[in-house]
């Protein structure tokens, strides 16, 4: 069973009616216990004033001249225990003036004579204030000395404040339910501008999120985005999500895509080998008796099944690297490494002009040696083969990696910022020599998981490879 209300705005109505009634309810304790008081205070004046005007009468205690109110008690108790305490209960008029009865007086009795004014329940009368003093009374012409009690009624005082208590319970019932009405009006008011960012909130779950190119072009108004409120914060960080939740989606969106060109070229590129090496196994299976035939066959079949198993081989490397398996880390001689590929590379190709520039003190880095080299090998190989015969190749070492630069056309500029995705190729700025555009999507992978960067700078006669190898 809910006992606590659901909605934000029944529980503010509910917080702010309570704390209305909770204080007027104090307001109301704290009043009537001061008119109590007070009304209290009247009366022991009252009773006062009433056992000074008895005692001083030419006849104290009972049937003296004093002057009483209605339902004043007195009593007198002798100091000689044995005569008889008597005492009566004031009426309109002294003739009807009643004698109280015995376990009103044996109440009395126990009264102390100190002056002090109690409370005392007198049975058949109710509550009175009541005091005592020392006193004596003419009887049969001589002084008796004894106690004189009198008592005042609390009825009247009682009836006030009981009177006030029920005004105070009515005031608080209807506080409470005007405090109700005015408290719905101003918290649905002042929670309206939340409701408007819940509904934009709303609207965006609405939208399908799960595939393809999503538009989210929901914001919270700007009106709602203040942040110095509450409600704006509130806005400005929804806004700040759905900005945040676009741009991952537009990321999830182009790496679909490009996970789906990325199939599409793999399966092309896989595809002209596949259909090579078939075509020639069917021209050998139709000609078994030409050896010639079946020799050029099985050449070409093995060339493809190199360029198949090379190109398998670099996606295999691609899909390890991006599962995040993590490569050896260990100090590898760079200055070595560029030295060893710069000569391989003047041996493949005698037409470019190589140059390396190494540093005083050589330089070595923690890393994977394999992996490093081929690095290396493809921004070498890249150069020689889309750059034309006589281009100068040079490779600069540094502390922290390397730079290849060179003096060939350059790249197109609209291939520079797609240089190092996967299948990317130069084909008119260079001329493509085989390759299926995996090398520098390589060459960023191993990189990256060695926790560096490489960056291309490319412009005709100066393109630039840096790398940074943390």
């Amino acid at each position: 069973m809910r006992l606590r209300p659901a909605s934000l705005t029944a529980r503010l109505v509910v917080t702010a009616v309570s704390l209305v009634v909770v204080v007027s309810v104090l307001i109301g304790v704290f009043a009537t216990l001061a008119i109590h008081d007070r009304l209290t205070d009247q009366v022991d004046d009252q009773l006062r004033d009433a056992t000074r005007s008895i005692a001083g009468g030419p006849g104290p205690g009972p049937g003296g001249d004093g002057n009483r109110r209605p339902d004043t008690v007195t009593a007198f108790f002798p100091d000689d225990e044995s005569v008889d305490a008597d005492g009566e209960l004031a009426g309109l008029g002294r003739d009807e003036d009643d004698a109280l009865e015995a376990d009103v007086l044996d109440r009395l009795a126990g009264v102390a004579a100190d002056d002090d004014i109690s409370t005392v329940d007198l049975p058949g009368l109710g509550d009175y204030r009541v005091t005592a003093i020392e006193a004596s009374r003419i009887d049969g012409g001589e002084p008796e000395p004894g106690t004189l009690v009198v008592g005042l009624p609390t009825r009247e005082v009682d009836d006030a404040v009981a009177s006030l208590v029920g005004y105070e319970a009515v005031l608080v019932l209807a506080g409470g339910v005007l405090a109700a009405g005015a408290a719905l009006v101003v918290v649905r008011r002042q929670l309206r501008p939340l409701r408007e960012v819940a509904g934009t909130a709303h609207l965006v779950s609405e939208l399908p999120l799960s595939q393809g190119e999503i538009q989210l072009s929901e914001r919270v108004p700007a009106h709602l985005t203040d942040e110095a409120t509450e409600v704006g914060r509130v806005g400005a960080a929804l806004n700040r999500l759905l900005a945040h939740v676009e741009t991952s989606l537009d990321a999830r969106h182009a790496s679909e895509q490009r996970v789906r060109q990325f199939v599409a070229d793999a399966s092309h590129e896989l595809r002209t080998p596949l259909t090579t090496i078939a075509g020639y196994t069917e021209l050998a299976r139709r000609r078994p008796d030409d050896p010639e035939t079946a020799a050029t066959a099985l050449t070409k079949v093995a060339d493809e099944s190199k360029r198949m198993t090379a190109l398998v081989e670099d996606l295999l490397l691609l899909a390890r690297l991006d599962s995040g398996r993590p490569l050896e880390r260990t100090p590898v001689d760079l200055t070595r490494l560029l030295l060893e590929a710069v000569s391989d590379a003047r041996v493949v190709a005698p037409d470019h002009q190589w140059r390396l520039v190494l540093p005083d003190e050589a330089v070595e880095v923690a890393g994977d040696e394999q992996r490093l080299h081929q690095v290396v090998t493809n921004l070498l190989t890249n150069a020689r083969k889309y750059t034309p015969p006589g281009t100068t190749v040079t490779v600069t070492a540094r502390a922290d990696g390397f730079t290849v630069h060179d003096d060939g056309p350059g790249f197109e500029p609209e291939l520079v910022p797609h240089a190092f995705e996967r299948f990317a190729r130069a084909d008119a700025a260079r001329q493509r020599e085989g390759g299926v555009g995996l090398g520098l999507a390589l060459v960023e992978a191993i990189i990256t998981a060695h926790g560096g960067t490489v960056a291309l700078a490319s412009e005709p006669g100066d393109t630039r490879v840096d790398v940074r190898i943390s």
